[in-house]
């Protein structure tokens, strides 16, 4: 019989982005094997129907909590819950490998069927009291992708040259092609700004975004593109307000793979230290990435040829989601992302 194995990692996209070489790891070393991944709703639109996997089992965290906050809710909270725990249960797993290392991931490795609980001793919120192989305790300062890649080698997988299998398919390109001549660009050369951030500290202000599309279009006739979801349009409008010329706004539009498609027709991408990102390079689009509160060694994005424009004050990387004076963010100067797009050529053909 193959081997069935389960990789349990929720959220947030870039960690999603980030376990995908364990991913690719491990289908290459077992290539029958029937290989299931429990994702969040957030990044599930990166594995649903991805080639690699033969199952994917969303974890509705968001809908739990609704229907938790309302007592009249919890005889169907209750059936969800049971429903959600009888598919998780129902494939009986070989191994389990808990990529996540939180309580949340940890209840469910215990959950599982699996002979088999793998994950990193000492994890967080105690979640390796659920394991049953421990892989010694990680260094903070290693990068979550070589982290991953760690456990898939302990399952015997080559992981030297990483790979990041993003599932693009013509429908997310004629998806990009339609939205770009919607809004007048057809096959015009373009870079995607990325102003959004769920941590208010990992923001760059919008007037330098506004500025570095303006110098793109005055030196390089290259339009700018801003993406990023639904709670990102504010920030949108900011850069919309600032720029001098066309710059044109594309949030909430895009889907994760269609966002993917849209980097990979990009000259570059500008972007804070957030999720897209991590999809932006995982793509290989030439990334210039702004980081701050955060450390580029541990979650920066992974690959050779980015540019990464940090400050390095003594106080950064703080990690603090608020801040009352971020100059690792607003002491960065426009100029200094457009020197990074100036090296990357980012005008030629």
């Amino acid at each position: 019989m193959d081997m069935r194995l389960l990789l349990i990692k929720l959220s947030a996209i870039g960690d999603v982005i980030h376990t995908l070489p364990a991913l690719a790891a491990l289908r290459r070393r077992y290539p029958h094997a029937h290989i299931g991944w429990v994702v969040s709703e957030p990044a599930s639109d990166l594995l649903c129907f991805h080639p690699m996997l033969d199952e994917v089992i969303i974890f509705p965290r968001h809908r739990f909590a609704r229907l938790f906050r309302d007592l009249r809710q919890w005889p169907e909270l209750i059936r969800e819950v049971q429903s959600f725990i009888y598919r998780l249960r129902s494939q009986s797993y070989d191994i389990v490998i808990d990529f996540q290392g939180l309580l949340k991931s940890g209840i469910l490795t215990g959950l599982s069927r699996a002979r088999s609980k793998l994950g990193f001793a000492r994890a967080r919120e105690a979640s390796s009291i659920f394991l049953t192989d421990k892989l010694p305790p990680y260094d903070p300062d290693e990068h979550a992708v070589l982290r991953y890649l760690r456990l898939a080698a302990y399952l015997d997988a080559y992981t030297e040259s990483p790979e990041f299998p993003i599932a693009i398919g013509e429908a997310e390109r004629d998806s990009v092609g339609q939205l770009l001549k919607e809004k007048g660009i057809g096959d015009r050369p373009l870079i995607c700004l990325n102003p959004g951030a769920t941590w208010e500290t990992k923001r760059w202000p919008s007037k330098r975004f506004a500025e570095v599309a303006d110098a793109c279009f005055e030196n390089w006739g290259v339009i700018s593109v801003i993406v990023g979801g639904p709670g990102d349009r504010y920030l949108a409008s900011q850069i919309l307000e600032s720029a001098r010329h066309p710059v044109v706004d594309l949030t909430g539009r895009t889907r994760l793979r269609t966002l993917a498609a849209l980097y990979q027709r990009a000259r570059a991408v500008v972007s804070t230290d957030t999720g897209p990102m991590h999809l932006a390079a995982a793509v290989g689009a030439p990334l210039v990435a702004v980081f701050g509160p955060t450390a580029p060694w541990r979650t920066g994005p992974f690959g050779n040829g980015h540019r990464i424009i940090r400050l390095g004050l003594p106080c950064s990387p703080c990690f603090r989601h608020h801040c009352p004076d971020p100059r690792c963010m607003t002491g960065i100067l426009s100029e200094q992302v457009i020197e990074a797009l100036r090296e990357m050529d980012i005008g030629e053909v």
